[in-house]
C-alpha cells in the first residue's frame, strides 16, 4: 500500500511538475515574463491552476476508488469516467474564476465576461476538462493494463497450481480409504443384491473419472458438482447405511451457477471423515445453496464438533479451498468454517455472481 501510494504521488509531481515547466518554457517564448506585471500574472495563475489541478485530480482519484468504478464493466467506465471529468472540470472552473477575481488575475477576456457568469466559468471549464480528460485517460490506462497484466498472472499461477496437484488429485479429493471401503461395500452386495452392485460401481466410476478430469477446467455449473456430490454419499450411504442422513436445500435458480470443481465434494468428504465418522450414533450431512446478496452461497453443515484444525492430511483440502478461491475471485470470495452450536459444524462458501 505504502509503494503504491508513494508511486501515485511520484508520477503526480512528475505529471504537474511537468505541466509547469512546459507552461513557463511557453509564456518565456511569447515574451509574457518580461515585466512584474506579467511575472505576477502568469506565475499567479499557473499556481492557483496547478494547486486546484493537483488537489481535484487526488478528489477525482479517491471518488473512483470509493464507487470502485474500476472494477465496473467498460461501457460504464467510460460513462462514469466523462461524468467525473466533467463535473470536476466544472467545480475547478468556478473555484478557478472566483480566486483569480478576487486576486485581479483575471485576463482581457475574461474581463469582458464579468457580466456574464456563464461564459465565464464556461472558459475555465473546457481548459480543466482538456487537462483532466488526459489525466482520467492516462489514470484509466494504468490500471487497465496493470489489472490485465495481473489476470494473466493469476491464470498462469492457477495452471501452475493445477499442474501440480494433478498427482495429488485423487489422494486430495478422493481418499484412499473410501476408495477400499466402497470396494469392500460393492463385493459384499454382489451376491445379496447385485442390482445395487452394479449401481454403486458406476457411482464410483462417476467420481474417479470426474476427480481425474474435471481438476483441468477452472469451473463447473453447480449441476454437475451436485451429481457427483449424490454418487459419493451413495456409496458412503452403503457404509454409514442409517447412521448417516442427507438432505437437500438447492435453489434451482443456482443450478447454472459456475463454481471450482470438486471444491464442494471436498467439503463433504470433509464433513463425512471429521463429522459423521466419529459419531458412534452417526449424524447429519446437509448441503445448502442459494443467493445472498450479490452472492453464491454454498453450505455443507453436518454433525460434529470442530476441534483445532478439521482438515489433518496435510490441511490440503481445506487450504486448497481457500487457494482456489483467492485465485479466481481474488478477495471477493470467502471461506469460513465453523461451529454452529454444540453439535452442528458448518462449512461456507461465498463466491460473487457476476453481472
Amino acid at each position: 500500500m505504502w509503494f503504491a501510494n508513494s508511486r501515485y504521488w511520484l508520477f503526480q509531481t512528475i505529471g504537474w511538475g511537468g505541466f509547469t515547466l512546459i507552461s513557463i518554457f511557453f509564456a518565456y517564448s511569447f515574451d509574457q515574463l518580461n515585466t512584474r506585471e506579467q511575472l505576477i500574472q502568469v506565475f499567479g495563475r499557473l499556481g492557483i491552476f496547478v494547486i486546484l489541478g493537483l488537489l481535484l485530480t487526488h478528489l477525482m482519484r479517491s471518488l473512483i476508488l470509493s464507487i470502485d468504478l474500476l472494477q465496473k464493466r467498460l461501457e460504464r467506465q467510460f460513462f462514469y469516467f466523462l461524468l467525473i471529468t466533467f463535473l470536476f472540470s466544472l467545480v475547478g472552473s468556478v473555484i478557478y474564476m472566483q480566486v483569480l477575481q478576487n486576486n485581479n488575475l483575471l485576463n482581457k477576456r475574461e474581463h469582458e465576461f464579468l457580466g456574464n457568469k456563464v461564459l465565464l466559468i464556461a472558459s475555465g471549464v473546457f481548459s480543466f476538462f482538456v487537462y483532466f480528460f488526459i489525466w482520467n485517460l492516462i489514470y484509466f490506462i494504468y490500471h487497465y493494463v496493470t489489472k490485465s497484466r495481473k489476470q494473466q498472472l493469476d491464470t498462469l499461477r492457477l495452471e501452475s497450481m493445477v499442474k501440480e496437484l494433478e498427482l495429488k488429485t485423487i489422494k486430495a479429493h478422493i481418499n484412499p480409504h473410501f476408495i477400499f471401503n466402497s470396494l469392500n461395500s460393492i463385493r459384499a452386495l454382489v451376491d445379496e443384491n447385485p442390482q445395487r452392485a452394479r449401481k454403486a460401481v458406476t457411482e464410483l466410476s462417476n467420481i474417479l473419472r470426474s476427480s481425474m478430469q474435471t481438476e483441468k477446467m477452472e469451473t463447473v455449473p453447480l449441476e454437475k458438482e451436485l451429481h457427483i456430490i449424490k454418487d459419493y454419499l451413495a456409496l458412503e450411504n452403503m457404509r454409514f447405511e442409517d447412521r448417516l442422513k442427507v438432505e437437500y436445500d438447492i435453489d434451482e435458480d443456482t443450478l447454472n451457477q459456475p463454481v471450482p470443481p470438486m471444491m464442494l465434494q471436498t467439503l463433504v468428504e470433509n464433513a463425512i471423515k471429521h463429522g459423521i465418522s466419529r459419531q458412534i450414533s452417526g449424524g447429519l450431512v446437509k448441503v445448502i445453496s442459494g443467493f445472498s446478496g450479490d452472492y453464491h452461497e454454498l453450505v455443507v453443515q453436518n454433525t460434529g464438533q470442530l476441534n483445532g484444525r478439521p482438515d489433518t492430511e496435510e490441511g490440503f483440502g481445506l487450504s486448497s479451498t481457500t487457494n482456489r478461491l483467492n485465485l479466481l475471485y481474488g478477495d471477493k470470495a470467502r471461506f469460513e468454517i465453523r461451529q454452529v452450536n454444540g453439535s452442528l459444524v458448518e462449512a461456507r462458501v461465498l463466491i460473487p455472481v457476476l453481472p
